[in-house]
């Protein structure tokens, strides 16, 4: 029986050569050879005198026949020869000399083991064929021993001879099961005992069914009653095959119960684990792979790799197969849809059943489902995490959102020291919406995006950068370098706010760095509001509301970076309000009024034109002027509706004096942003047909800001107008740096000049130096040249020498409602006069 035991290592390790063992494990084969033919050798020496070589030939057949005619067992994936080599042992103790026998065993085995090999398909090497014989020869010795130091002889059978043969056969047997177990633990690094004794604790009556074969072989020895042997002996055959296969059917069974309990697993690479794990251990293979075709994985164990599952991406192509016997592959599904292939490589071809391919299909499916339910569970997990990190971050730009700034930064505040500054920057961009509404929303995308990248490649330790939303950003900077917590705090936070501004504008500076954008090379120039406070001061909800109003005051004043001013807080918080209450101004008759202010032609004092000025009577504001709302109004989406407004009441006006024999000209101020709206032109239009205007009756003032955005959408909005037949007049001229510029783009009809410099003519010979080159510029190009901010009749008669055409201001007229402008124009209408020209003078005009 020890014979099974021994050729265990043909099941379970599946090397071939001496070239795959380790040193320690060819030199425990080295010793186990030298050891075993010493003890073959030194046996046939001693019993040369007493033996009979016919009979050693009769029991080598013996042993032969033992081992050729035994069963296989299977234990998981190892294979197991269940012969009668105890019961040929016993044989042999009363045919040859004792010492002779572990010659035979060896013998025997040498001559089998290669004969099993060839039948069963299971090959077997010479090294580990040598290896078996020189262990079973040992083996063999030892229970030699055993009967030689009894002293007891064999015949006749007594029960103590019996006695003795049976500890021999347990001897054999326990002596082969471990040399193997060394063997193994040398070869492979780890020990088998646990299978083997499996495999011992299974077959209980095999073996004492193979010793009681023996002791009834020797009692029946050379009597006219062998004859019962063979039958006996097929019949003990027939038993143990049923009994190995009900043993094996059992513990596959039991196998398989444990590897489908294995297979519940939430992740993809420990279902694949387990699964070849547990296939190695169901069928008798030399190679697993498991495709998964969800990620496209493909894991592998064969032989060569012990206990190493190898891990590669799939092949695109199946490798071509050089195997002698072919691969069992099965396709698994769940529901019909594919999940992965499962690829077994047999040990040989005889070894697979119809149980085998029942085992097959259940543990496919098995498999398949443990497959399907890790690759569920991980696309929940990952949507899971997805739908964590998208709820936390902007889809555009993927830095933090308003609500995981506010969460992260209120965490971020309550964990440091109360007195610690800390400073909230708020960063909008100038001009976004020009952008969009030019480029369109894709550009304007991609310059938030290069914007979000150059922000984020300036953020150090201790800072959150978020995306408010729109064109707006945050960042909250916690580790402000300053003075240390034994100064006052007034001092630490003037200090942290030196800090918090210089960072803020070297943000500004790396954002306008030039960029192209949908072709166009363009810079994300941006305002900032900074509020710097102590950690334990304020939470988060209050940074932002205090830089939003510091914010506001930096677009307000033109600044790139303004910092928190507390004396302003009131006026911003009520400017949130401001553009709610317009829209209720909007829809009412009773708040949003024109008044009225007169040009007059400075020769003749004859009316020349009328400018709107809008004015708000807020019910409980009181009254409005534009520098209180139009700054809002220009940041809201109200400006189309506030323009259409004003343009609606002044043509309205105009067509009134129209029809009471006044045909002047009436001027409207147009905010730049107006210019960016395409529809523009068509409501001006539609605005002139309903009041019956003609276009040249209606003079669109604009200011010299709109050629500093040169976008094309601007020039089709004043070609349009242009082409309407709207007149254009440049407010304010001469107070930007683009004056001259915008002449060359811009075909305008009247320059204003600004009052700043008519109200400094008398002392300043620069002021009156700058009207006369304005006046001299409208004539050599043509052009209506009118000076606001006229409160004197010396400022007149100055312009009036300088040959300015017409003039506005209080000396002519305040700014009228319209109930009293009428009556305004006719008296300036009857009052005028010719007057005799007045040659200008050239060079620097002294009033």
């Amino acid at each position: 029986m020890g014979s099974w035991l021994t050729r265990a290592v043909d099941g379970l390790y599946r090397r071939s050569g001496a070239a795959s063992l380790t040193s320690r494990a060819r030199a425990v084969i080295t010793v186990l050879v030298v050891a075993g033919v010493l003890v073959a050798g030194i046996g046939l020496i001693l019993g040369v005198h007493e033996g009979d070589l016919a009979q050693l030939l009769l029991l080598i057949g013996l042993i032969t026949l033992a081992h050729l005619f035994g069963l296989r067992m299977r234990v998981g994936s190892t294979s197991i020869d269940v012969d009668w080599g105890e019961a040929a042992l016993i044989v042999g103790f009363i045919l040859v000399p004792v010492s002779w026998v572990p010659a035979a065993a060896g013998a025997g085995v040498l001559l089998a083991k290669p004969v099993v090999s060839l039948v069963s398909g299971n090959r077997t090497s010479p090294i580990e064929t040598v290896r078996a014989a020189a262990s079973l020869t040992l083996s063999a010795g030892f229970a030699a021993l055993v009967v030689w130091g009894s002293g007891v002889a064999v015949l006749p059978m007594s029960a103590q001879a019996a006695a003795v043969v049976v500890l021999a056969a347990l001897t054999y047997l326990l002596t082969s099961a471990g040399l193997l177990a060394v063997h193994l633990a040398v070869r492979d690094g780890q020990s088998m005992v646990g299978v083997v004794w499996q495999a011992l604790r299974g077959t209980p009556v095999m073996i004492v069914g193979n010793v009681a074969l023996g002791l009834v072989a020797v009692r029946l020895w050379g009597t006219s009653w062998l004859w019962v042997l063979p039958p006996l002996l097929w019949l003990l055959h027939q038993l143990y095959v049923h009994r190995v296969h009900e043993d094996e059917e059992r513990r596959t069974w039991r196998a398989f119960a444990m590897a489908s309990r294995s297979l519940h697993r939430l992740d993809e690479v420990a279902v694949a684990r387990e699964g070849l794990q547990a296939a190695r251990a169901l069928f008798p293979v030399r190679g697993v792979e498991l495709t998964v075709l969800g990620s496209q994985t493909r894991y592998r164990w064969s032989s060569r790799t012990g206990d190493e599952i190898l891990i590669d991406p799939a092949p695109a192509v199946p490798a071509v197969e050089t195997d002698r016997l072919p691969p069992l592959t099965r396709v698994l599904e769940v529901a019909g849809g594919r999940v992965g292939v499962l690829t077994l490589r047999p040990l040989r071809q005889r070894a697979w059943g119809l149980n085998d391919q029942h085992r097959l299909a259940a543990f496919g499916d098995a498999l398949a489902a443990a497959l399907h339910d890790a690759a569920t569970h991980s696309a929940l997990r990952e949507l899971r995490e997805r739908t964590m990190y998208e709820s936390h971050h902007d889809p555009l730009t993927r830095l933090l959102n308003r609500d995981a700034l506010m969460d992260r930064g209120d965490a971020v505040l309550r964990g440091l020291d109360t007195r610690t500054p800390v400073a909230l920057l708020l960063l909008d961009m100038d001009h976004f919406k020009e952008v969009n509404d030019t480029l369109g929303h894709l550009a304007g995308d991609e310059l938030l995006q290069t914007a979000a990248t150059r922000l984020s490649g300036d953020v150090g330790h201790g800072e959150l950068l978020a995306r408010l939303g729109g064109d707006e950003f945050a960042l909250l900077v916690t580790d402000l370098p300053g003075l240390s917590p034994d100064h006052e705090e007034a001092d630490r936070l003037t200090a942290a706010t030196v800090v918090a501004q210089r960072r803020a504008r070297m943000l500004t500076a790396a954002l306008a760095t030039p960029t192209e954008v949908a072709g166009v090379t363009l810079s994300a120039e941006v305002s900032v509001g900074v509020v710097v406070a102590t950690a334990g001061e304020f939470d988060l909800t209050e940074l932002l509301r205090r830089a939003d109003i510091a914010l506001y005051q930096a677009k307000e004043s033109g600044a790139r970076v303004t910092g928190y001013d507390p004396h302003r807080d009131r006026t911003s918080t009520d400017r949130l309000a401001l553009v709610a209450e317009l829209r209720t101004a909007l829809a009412a008759d009773d708040q949003l009024h024109l008044v009225l202010q007169p040009a007059v032609d400075l020769q003749t004092g004859a009316p020349t034109g009328v400018e709107a000025l809008i004015r708000w009577h807020h019910p409980r504001r009181g009254l409005l002027t534009p520098k209180h709302f139009v700054r809002a109004v220009e940041a809201s989406d109200l400006l189309g509706r506030f323009t259409r407004h004003v343009l609606d009441q002044a043509l309205a006006l105009a067509a009134e004096w129209r029809r009471q024999g006044l045909d002047v000209p009436v001027a409207v101020n147009l905010s730049p942003r107006s210019l960016l709206d395409p529809q523009l032109p068509t409501e001006v239009a539609e605005l002139l047909r309903r009041h019956g205007m003609p276009a040249s009756k209606l003079v669109l003032e604009i200011t010299e800001t709109v050629v500093l955005s040169p976008l094309p959408v601007t020039d089709q909005v004043l070609r349009e107008l242009r082409e309407l037949g709207v007149r254009f007049a440049v407010d304010d001229f001469g107070t930007g740096f683009s004056s001259l510029t915008f002449l060359t783009r811009i075909a305008v009809d009247e320059l204003k000049v600004d009052r700043t410099f008519v109200a400094r003519m008398a002392e300043s010979k620069q002021a009156a130096a700058i009207v006369q080159a304005v006046v001299d510029l409208g004539r050599q190009l043509g052009l209506r040249v009118v000076a606001e901010g006229v409160e004197t009749a010396d400022q007149r008669t100055a312009l009036r020498r300088l040959g300015c055409d017409a003039g506005q201001g209080f000396h002519f007229s305040r700014p009228l409602p319209a109930d009293q402008i009428t009556d305004s124009l006719h008296a300036l209408a009857k009052a005028a006069r010719p007057v005799r020209p007045v040659r200008p003078k050239t060079g620097t005009a002294h009033p």
